[in-house]
């Protein structure tokens, strides 16, 4: 058995500067977000007559052309697009990693079929599923969490069946079977935590993922609807006034590329380790 303890698994990245950088940037998005729920200068939809103001003591990143604070709005985006990345990786990384888990330790029949239909799931691209399973059960936040996680249950059951593959011929899961522990405990007690490296690498890169498939939806005008922000929609309403008041573009890009940077970088120093956190 391996530890989980949170000081045990640092110790063992052999990059930590790279992954503290990556943390330190993900925990100020975080801190963002939590200080959006707490307190904004502004409501996010209101509106008022200082119409595509720059930036100000008043507006720090200005107003949008219908004369709300940018800034707030920004706060109350980066939340939205926050748990809709979080809740796309519940849903993908849950049950991929359990369909994924079952059929390598069993195999026969029931996996070829499964993983049939996942390499055929596989190869659409995540957003042209989600806008399938969107344009079937309307446009909202609910609806791109779940259409987005089913779209990327294939990619985790993947990488979660060859590794219990991998991992079901190896000599501590021989003797746990041999000592009459049940397969239920053997893959969730035995195999998967020495799964974790491989699989919190693959978890960064759906949760970079997630956040950009996100932004796309919203930038297309499914998901979260106005007057409600998201970092995607909030860019494709500002496009046409960049040259006006480029924070209203800046703002909400700028969380985007740090929510995924910040988790590339965790990402990285998690994936240099794969090989020995089995």
């Amino acid at each position: 058995m391996v530890s989980l303890r949170p000081r045990a698994l640092l110790a063992r990245v052999p990059n930590r500067g790279l992954f503290c950088a990556g943390a330190v940037i993900t925990l100020l998005v975080i801190a963002l977000v939590i200080v959006g729920m707490v307190w904004m200068p502004y409501e996010p939809t209101a509106m008022s007559a200082d119409r595509l103001q720059g930036v100000s003591v008043a507006h720090p990143l200005g107003t949008d052309k219908m004369g709300r604070d940018i800034l707030s709005r920004v706060m109350y985006g980066s939340r939205i697009t926050l748990l809709v990345a979080l809740g796309t990786m519940a849903i993908g990384a849950g049950l991929g990693i359990l369909v994924g888990a079952v059929t390598g330790y069993y195999g026969g029949i029931v996996d070829e079929v499964v993983m049939r239909v996942t390499d055929g799931l596989f190869a659409f691209p995540s957003v042209l599923l989600a806008l399938v399973f969107v344009s079937l059960f309307g446009s909202s936040t609910l609806n791109v969490m779940w259409a987005l996680g089913i779209a990327f249950v294939p990619s985790f059951a993947r990488v979660s069946r060859s590794e219990v593959i991998r991992c079901k011929h190896l000599d501590y899961v021989k003797n746990a079977r041999l000592m009459g522990v049940r397969d239920v405990r053997v893959i969730f007690v035995h195999i998967l935590p020495n799964m974790r490296g491989v699989l919190l690498s693959n978890l960064m890169i759906g949760f970079n993922n997630a956040v950009l498939s996100e932004a796309g939806l919203s930038f297309l005008g499914i998901g979260s609807q106005p007057p409600f922000a998201s970092l995607g929609q909030m860019i494709s309403e500002a496009q046409e006034v960049f040259f006006i008041v480029p924070s209203a573009v800046l703002g909400p890009g700028l969380v985007i590329v740090l929510m995924v940077l910040g988790f590339s970088l965790m990402g990285e120093g998690l994936r240099s380790e794969e090989g020995r956190m089995a």
